[in-house]
């Protein structure tokens, strides 16, 4: 594979050069906000979580300046990371699971997503974002089986499942409605997620604050 390979995928890029996705570049710092405006107010394995959403604002940031096969790698891997760290923690505070059976429930992530992702693919748009609704239908399963063991927690997964929501439908639409606003919406993905992904972390927070038990 060819690493230096320009990629091409958004309505913003005029063209291969560092400063051609200027506002989906820019947009990757509200990840960083949010990561250090958390990390003094939580604690413990949150503060884990706050570390990795950083890292998602500098590789993302980087794939949207330079544009190639590296840079996209930077980018979707510190996103694996948090889900299956999030997963990890959440089967493990959420549920009171052992380790082992915690880290079987994130193994189980994969062929779950497998079977999953190919629903929503054919239709217009969804392209790569299919396997970001995967991760948004196991939040809302979540919270629905939370909700009467954690209705607090139930009602922060449910809140955090529907803003992945929106936060993919404009990453979605990126494409379709790049010729009537050419700058797209992939920029309305980073400032939703950067929030989606930061509230993820209170949740867990205010779960482990509260007396979470296993996990911290």
């Amino acid at each position: 594979m060819d690493w230096g390979q320009p990629v091409d995928g958004y309505c913003e890029r005029l063209g291969p050069g560092l400063w051609a996705e200027p506002l989906n570049a820019v947009t990757n710092l509200a990840f960083l906000v949010v990561a250090l405006w958390l990390w003094p107010r939580v604690a413990g394995r949150a503060r884990l979580l706050c570390a990795v959403l950083a890292v998602i604002g500098l590789g993302s940031g980087l794939f949207h300046t330079f544009a190639q096969a590296w840079a996209g790698l930077a980018d979707v891997l510190p996103i694996a990371v948090f889900v299956l760290l999030y997963l990890y923690l959440a089967n493990r505070a959420y549920w009171r699971l052992p380790v082992g059976l915690s880290l079987l429930g994130v193994g189980l992530f994969f062929p779950y997503a497998a079977l999953v992702v190919w629903l929503p693919a054919p239709l217009p748009g969804v392209g790569g974002s299919a396997a970001y609704l995967a991760v948004a239908l196991l939040i809302a399963l979540y919270a629905l089986a939370l909700r009467r063991r954690l209705p607090h927690v139930a009602r922060g997964l449910a809140l955090g499942a529907a803003l992945l929501a929106l936060s993919i439908t404009f990453r979605a639409l990126d494409g379709p409605l790049c010729a009537a606003w050419p700058i797209g919406t992939h920029f309305l993905w980073h400032l939703l997620n950067a929030a989606m992904l930061g509230w993820m972390i209170v949740v867990y927070h205010r779960h482990m604050v509260a007396g979470g038990g296993a996990g911290r």
